[in-house]
Order: structure tokens, then C-alpha cells, then sequence
């Protein structure tokens, strides 16, 4: 067995992919930026991230699918399920070794598998552009913190630049410790901490501006005007918004608190 080290790009993992081939390693098991301690005694192979190389395999790989079916690969990577990589690398040797394309052929594990996890990065951004709730800070800034299953900011990055296209804005992830920060003119990746307590009224008096906290209550006012008690459904609406994203919400942190 191989373990297959690369830095956690996407990038990197196609890298690997040109490799593997280049250099005809066999029982793949890919492990990012170092080995895994459950596979101690395989032999290792450090990848170096090769801009020409990932285009490579992107390039044949875009050739063989879909629009749709390459895309679906890239949101497979995003969604951090168990052995993503793994999975990637089947669907991808089973692509290479076909005639025709097989994005439809249901029956075979790797593209259902690769259907499935893609469902979920899916899934999961059409959720973060509903629970998004930015807040405005002294220096005119609108942030927000989320924390998604997976690593969904690279999916959502175009939506927010389109519909806030006239204010600067960051959205952090604070599960993977980066975010995407917008100067309107262009979309940067960013890396920086937050403080823990980043819903604190401690927090947000030092850094936002002395009306957020007006507009965050008005808010909150409305959200509880417009829910109706007769008609709560809480299995209902604990399944469109799972508890694990209120601390985050603008309208459930007071909930939370109780």
C-alpha cells in the first residue's frame, strides 16, 4: 500500500492523480500534509503541488465528462466526507479507462458515491446563502461567521460578490479557519482568528458600528412577529435549519441563551 501525501489542495490532489499514473504506484490511500499513524508501515510518496501537471489531468478529465460531471468532482473534494480523495481517484480511473462517458451509469459505486458526496456540498451551500447574517463594523465592513459541514466558501463566493456587489464584505469559516473577503473590485482568500465569543456583547460593541446592534434587535422583532405559534412545525423547521447553525443566526443567538 501507498500513502499518497499532498498539501490539501484541489489542485494538489490532481497533481497526485498525474503521478500515480506517471509513476505507476498501485494500492493508493491518499492522507493530507502528513502520514496517517493507521497506516504506519506503508510506503509513503510526498506529492509537490505542479500547476502543470493538475491541468493535465483536469484538462482529460474535463474532455471525457460533462460540464456538470467535472464540477461534481470538485464539490466531492469540498465536502470532506470520509475518503473523498479515495472515492475521486476510483471515478477518476474508471473515467480514463473508458471509451464513452459514465456519468450516467448509476449501477457503478464511484459515480454514485461521487453523486452522493456532491449532493451534500450542494446541499450545503444553498443553506450558508440563507443563514448568512452579516453584521457592520466601525470601518464600514460587513462580516459574517458560519461554520458548514464542508468547505463551502469557494462554492458560494460568486453569489455573494453578485448580490453585494456595492459593499465590502468578509465571510469567515471558523470550522477551517479562513474566509473570503471582498474589496469591490475582487475576492481574496484570507486567514485570520476570530475571538471565541464572536456573539458576545462584549465582541461586537468593540468592533461593530453603534447602530448594528439597533438593526440586530429590529430584526429579531421581526422574526418573532412572523412566526405564527399555531402554526409551529418544530420537526419542520429544526430539518430546513439545524441547530447546529442558530449560534451563528442573528434570530435564534437569543434563543440559544435561554
Amino acid at each position: 500500500m501507498t500513502q499518497v501525501i499532498y498539501d490539501g489542495t484541489f489542485e494538489g490532489w490532481l497533481t497526485a492523480v498525474f503521478e500515480i499514473y506517471e509513476f505507476k504506484l498501485q494500492d493508493i490511500v491518499f492522507a493530507k500534509q502528513e502520514p496517517a499513524t493507521s497506516l504506519l508501515f506503508a510506503d509513503t510518496y510526498f506529492v509537490v503541488t505542479d500547476p502543470e501537471k493538475a491541468k493535465r489531468v483536469s484538462d482529460g478529465l474535463k474532455s471525457k465528462l460533462s460540464k456538470e460531471g467535472f464540477k461534481r468532482i470538485y464539490s466531492t473534494f469540498l465536502s470532506e466526507t470520509a475518503q473523498s480523495e479515495d472515492l475521486m481517484f476510483r471515478f477518476a480511473s474508471y473515467v480514463f479507462a473508458s471509451e464513452k462517458n459514465i456519468e450516467e451509469d448509476l449501477s457503478n459505486t464511484e459515480v454514485w458515491g461521487i453523486r452522493k458526496a456532491a449532493q451534500i456540498t450542494r446541499r450545503e451551500s444553498h443553506r450558508m446563502k440563507a443563514f448568512v447574517r452579516f453584521k457592520f463594523t466601525k470601518d464600514e465592513l460587513y462580516y459574517a461567521i458560519i461554520e458548514p459541514e464542508c468547505d463551502v466558501l469557494p462554492v458560494i463566493e460568486n453569489h455573494f460578490k453578485s448580490r453585494y456587489a456595492d459593499q465590502r464584505w468578509l465571510i469567515y469559516d471558523s470550522k477551517r479557519k479562513y474566509g473570503i473577503y471582498y474589496d469591490l473590485e475582487k475576492v481574496s482568500t484570507v486567514e485570520l482568528q476570530f475571538s471565541d465569543d464572536v456573539n458576545s456583547a462584549k465582541f461586537l460593541a468593540e468592533i461593530c458600528d453603534q447602530e448594528e446592534a439597533f438593526f440586530q434587535n429590529l430584526w429579531v422583532q421581526y422574526f418573532n412577529n412572523v412566526n405564527i405559534e399555531s402554526r409551529k412545525n418544530t420537526r419542520l423547521h429544526l430539518r430546513h435549519m439545524p441547530k447546529r447553525y442558530w449560534k451563528n443566526l442573528t434570530e435564534k443567538v437569543a434563543n440559544l441563551k435561554k
